[in-house]
C-alpha cells in the first residue's frame, strides 16, 4: 500500500496535511461576525432556499436525534429543532469555536435552547460520539474544508443508527452554460465582496478555491458509497451550483 499523501490542497494551494485544519480555523475566525450577512449577499439569500430543501428532504420527526456537522452559525439547526420536538435534540457540531459561539448566541436569540439543542466542538474526521446515536446527520457549506473526507463520511456512516440517513448540501459543479458567469463572480465579484463588507477578500477567494476543489457530483456519491451508505443519490439545485447528497445506512 502506497504511504498516504503528506500533503494537500488549501484552495489551489498544496500545503502540509497538518497545516490545513490550522488556515481553516483562521479563514472561519475571520470571518464568523459578517458570516451570515455574507452569506445573504453572496447568494442573494437563496441559501435559504436550499437549506430548507435540505430540511425538508431529512424527514424529521418528533423524538428524532440529529447530528449537524460544521453547523457554524446555526442555520439548520434552528429549523430541525422545533422538528424534532417533543423529546428529540440538534447537536450542533463544529471544528471551530468562533462559529459555534456565534452559532449559540444566534439560537439563544431564536428562542431555541435547553434539551432542544446541544453544542460540540469537535473535528468531522474523529467525533467524541458514541456508535449508532442519531438519527440523521446533517453536514451543509462544510464537508469541502475537511481534510480527509473519507475519514469524515466514515464518522458519520458510524454514529448513524441503522436506518439513518446523511444529508451533506455542498456546492458542486454547475451546468456548462452556468459555469463562465459562475467564474467570473466567484473570484472576481466575490472577493470584492468580501474585501468591502468584512475586511477580508483573501479568505473569500480560499472559499471560492475551496468549491473548485471539491469533489464533483458523482464522485461524492461514489465516496459515500464507499463509505458504507446505500442508496446514494444527489439533487442538484440552481443549475448544479450547488448540490444535495443523500445516502443511507440499511
Amino acid at each position: 500500500m502506497s504511504p498516504e499523501k503528506d500533503t494537500t490542497h488549501f484552495g489551489f494551494v498544496e500545503v502540509p496535511v497538518t497545516e490545513k485544519a490550522r488556515r481553516v480555523r483562521g479563514v472561519f475566525d475571520s470571518v464568523a461576525s459578517r458570516y451570515d450577512l455574507m452569506n445573504d449577499l453572496m447568494s442573494l439569500g437563496i441559501h435559504r432556499i436550499w437549506k430548507r430543501f435540505t430540511v425538508e428532504k431529512a424527514g424529521l420527526r418528533p423524538g428524532m436525534q440529529v447530528l449537524d456537522l460544521a453547523g457554524g452559525t446555526g442555520d439548520l439547526a434552528a429549523l430541525m429543532a422545533p422538528r424534532v420536538a417533543p423529546g428529540g435534540r440538534v447537536v450542533l457540531s463544529d471544528i471551530n469555536e468562533a462559529m459555534l459561539g456565534r452559532g449559540r448566541e444566534r439560537l439563544l436569540d431564536r428562542g431555541i435552547a435547553g434539551e432542544a439543542v446541544e453544542y460540540c466542538l469537535a473535528d468531522a474526521e474523529a467525533l467524541p460520539l458514541e456508535d449508532a446515536s442519531f438519527d440523521v446527520v446533517t453536514i451543509a457549506f462544510g464537508l469541502r474544508n475537511v481534510t480527509h473526507k473519507e475519514r469524515a463520511l466514515g464518522e458519520m456512516f458510524r454514529v448513524l443508527r441503522p436506518g439513518g440517513q446523511l444529508l451533506v448540501l455542498e456546492f458542486s459543479r454547475p451546468v456548462p452554460a452556468l459555469a463562465p458567469a459562475y467564474d467570473l463572480y466567484s473570484f472576481r465579484v466575490l472577493p470584492a465582496i468580501g474585501k468591502l463588507v468584512a475586511g477580508d477578500d483573501e479568505s473569500y477567494r480560499y472559499l471560492a478555491e475551496s468549491i473548485r476543489m471539491h469533489p464533483d457530483q458523482q464522485t461524492l456519491r461514489d465516496m459515500m458509497a464507499a463509505a458504507g451508505f446505500d442508496d446514494c443519490r444527489y439533487h442538484d439545485l440552481t443549475g448544479g451550483i450547488v448540490a444535495l447528497h443523500r445516502g443511507w445506512k440499511y
